[in-house]
């Protein structure tokens, strides 16, 4: 049991998001070379979408039965943060991948911290703390160095993949502060399998039925869409929603800006690419960032785990 409290300390919050960046970085590039080997976006959504769910779906029925327990009147909720939000980020971000290199597209998506420090100064009223606003400034300039952003020209670049990546920004900070309200009453597990749950359905009507199950992939193809359903999604998503249950979503958001440099150092490590003075001070300016996040360490009495717990008092 103390094992377990001492995991729901804000600082295993930066743990669970710094391990969903990883996974995700890894997620980037093997769907990036399923584009190259003649796979659509939409079917690896599709892909994506419905093996995870029903992963997730087979292990909580199996393993966890009590964490699908919800009320009624919270249905439309996990509908509208599945069939919108959840299916939002998987298909603009993929679409950007598809159309845009990996970089610009990462740049793209991760403008998300700055759109969900903003909605909570505006819309919730939120205390901006210098902080949290040397953070957010640290982490957006730090994933543009990182992607060298600098040598991107962007205005010439496909506009429908432009148009994707700042729709996965929108997305993704909707999904995060979403996923925070949420969080309030249910387990992240909760969340997350119905998100994916009601995204696979939307996709699979949006989309011919498990369309994309008809082609005839290769060995090597199947392996790296297995790996994205599950630890390019179940996993990332439920480490995400974890450290946003413990940190809350603007500080989950600025911490997952470590996947641009997850995604360069594995470059340098496996593709011998390597990282201008540039990328390397970006990356500097995003850890610096995230240690500056973790100056402070007390519980957030706001956080989901905490308005959790005095719900259940």
């Amino acid at each position: 049991m103390k094992h377990t409290q001492g995991m729901q300390t804000p600082g295993w919050g930066y743990v669970y998001v710094a391990t969903a960046a990883l996974l995700w970085a890894v997620a980037g590039s093997a769907a990036k070379f399923l584009f190259n080997n003649g796979v659509s976006a939409h079917q690896v959504v599709q892909l994506r979408l419905t093996i995870s769910a029903a992963g997730l779906l087979l292990w909580i029925g199996l393993y966890r039965r009590a964490l699908l327990g919800i009320t009624l009147s919270d249905l439309p909720y996990f509908a509208i943060l599945g069939s919108l939000a959840m299916a939002a980020v998987q298909f603009t971000y993929l679409l950007a991948i598809s159309k845009i290199n990996v970089a610009a597209a990462i740049l793209l998506q991760y403008l998300a911290p700055v759109l969900i420090t903003l909605y909570a100064l505006l819309f919730l009223r939120e205390r901006l703390t210098w902080v949290v606003f040397t953070a957010v400034i640290c982490a957006t300039l730090g994933c543009y160095f990182v992607v060298g952003a600098y040598n991107l020209k962007l205005l010439s670049m496909n506009k429908v993949g432009i148009a994707s990546g700042l729709l996965s920004a929108i997305a993704f900070a909707w999904y995060s502060l979403q996923g925070e309200y949420g969080m309030r009453r249910y387990h992240p597990w909760t969340i997350l399998v119905y998100a994916l749950l009601f995204a696979a359905i939307t996709w699979n009507i949006i989309h011919p039925p498990l369309e994309a199950f008809t082609h005839d992939y290769s060995l090597a193809q199947w392996a790296w869409i297995g790996f994205i359903a599950i630890f390019g999604t179940i996993a990332p998503f439920g480490l995400y929603l974890g450290g946003i249950n413990l940190i809350r979503s603007a500080r989950a958001s600025i911490t997952a800006t470590l996947e641009p440099i997850t995604a360069g150092v594995l470059s340098f490590l496996f593709l011998g690419e390597i990282m201008t003075p540039l990328q390397i001070f970006g990356g500097m300016m995003v850890i610096c960032a995230i240690i500056l996040l973790q100056l402070k360490k007390e519980h957030d009495p706001n956080s989901p785990a905490a308005l959790r717990a005095q719900r259940s008092k």
